[in-house]
């Protein structure tokens, strides 16, 4: 109301002006400029004829306008008025809705401030004929929330596998230096003793190595911007190179890896990056099935892309771990000393590999038989 009062009262002085400056042109013309204007107006649309003055047939002079030059003046005049007319008309009308839509901009913008920041009712932030911005803000508002509440639990599970892993430090560190310990201040100590200590402090540095290569490991994903560099891929030696690598960890495990894969078969992406990613999932396969079964590797063509399958014995994976399992800092076992519990960023560091290049990977359980699947195009 405020707003339409104060266009109101603009208008008004508006067209005050405007009827002041047509008196102030008036009084210019006719009182100041007199002379100079009936001079030119005699010149231009006066003309003077000769004629019979009485009915003695005396001749004169009658001076009189001349109609047409002043129709076509008569016609200037009035193209212009009319032309100025409309160009006020237009400019007021422009002001108008420019300063409509600004306080419009304003209002709307008010209100956004206000349902991003309250968590009021949105019926009483906007009115009925902002129903539709307010439905889309409402959906942008749900997706910054499930954004915001990811991020936080994603922090939360970072913040609580560094602590763990910071606690889980001390323990093999005080192990190695506790035996070391032994091992330097008895330097006649027996030779079996000797090699039973050496092979707990070997061991428990393994362990230490480990647990700082997932610090390393998370340093590493915080900071790393992936960039592929993309080529023929020869797969199937990829795959055997990898289960070559993984044979001390199959056979610790009683694991054998079956591969059925063509040995033509090939793809075109980045090779490191495609071995990073069924590295993990080997040795996610590796961790998680029973001991002494077989790990399925095969692969199938579809129309235009190549599917790659690793399946593995193991407890089942729950519904609700399956949605999660590729999240940054993930961890299906989340004991605290277990050798299986890692960084939690391989998968997710898969997936967004698997991604960039325009695939996807997806997991599934059931009957305790876990299977990942990797989708690359051809």
């Amino acid at each position: 109301m405020k707003h339409k009062f104060s266009f109101y009262l603009k208008l008004i002085v508006s067209i005050c002006a405007g009827l002041l400056f047509c008196l102030l042109l008036y009084y210019l013309v006719d009182t100041i400029w007199n002379g100079a204007v009936l001079d030119w107006f005699d010149k231009n649309y006066m003309h003077t004829r000769s004629a019979v003055l009485n009915e003695t047939g005396q001749e004169g002079f009658i001076r009189e306008p001349n109609w047409y030059q002043l129709k076509n003046l008569m016609l200037r005049v009035l193209s212009f008025t009319v032309s100025l007319w409309i160009l006020s008309v237009y400019l007021i009308s422009r002001l108008y809705a420019s300063r409509k839509e600004q306080t419009a901009l304003h209002k709307t913008g008010d209100m956004i401030r206000l349902c991003m920041t309250q968590d009021n009712d949105i019926s009483y932030i906007f009115p009925e004929e902002y129903a539709g911005i307010s439905a889309q803000i409402m959906q942008i508002k749900s997706q910054m929330l499930r954004h915001e509440q990811i991020l936080k639990e994603e922090a939360a599970r970072k913040n609580d596998l560094i602590t763990y892993l910071a606690h889980d430090l001390k323990t093999p560190l005080t192990s190695v230096i506790g035996y070391l310990s032994l091992l330097d201040e008895a330097p006649d100590m027996p030779a079996e003793q000797k090699a039973r200590y050496t092979h707990i402090a070997l061991d428990k540095a393994n362990r230490l190595e480990k647990l700082i290569n997932e610090f390393f490991e998370i340093t590493r994903y915080n900071l790393q911007q992936i960039v592929l560099e993309k080529e023929q891929v020869d797969l199937y030696y990829l795959l055997v190179q990898l289960t070559d690598e993984f044979y001390p960890a199959l056979t610790a495990h009683g694991n054998t890896v079956q591969l059925s894969v063509d040995e033509n078969c090939t793809v075109y992406g980045d090779p490191e990056k495609l071995a990073r990613v069924f590295n993990n999932l080997l040795k996610n396969a590796i961790y998680y099935s029973y001991p002494d079964t077989p790990i399925e590797i095969t692969a199938e063509y579809g129309t235009d892309q190549i599917i790659i399958l690793i399946r593995n014995q193991g407890k089942t994976i729950s519904k609700q771990q399956l949605t999660s399992i590729f999240d940054k800092f993930f961890r299906l076992d989340d004991a605290r000393t277990t050798n299986t519990g890692g960084a939690g960023l391989g998968l997710a560091i898969a997936r967004e590999i698997v991604t960039l290049h325009g695939g996807s990977i997806t997991a599934e359980s059931a009957e305790e038989l876990t299977t990942f699947r990797v989708v690359l195009p051809l």
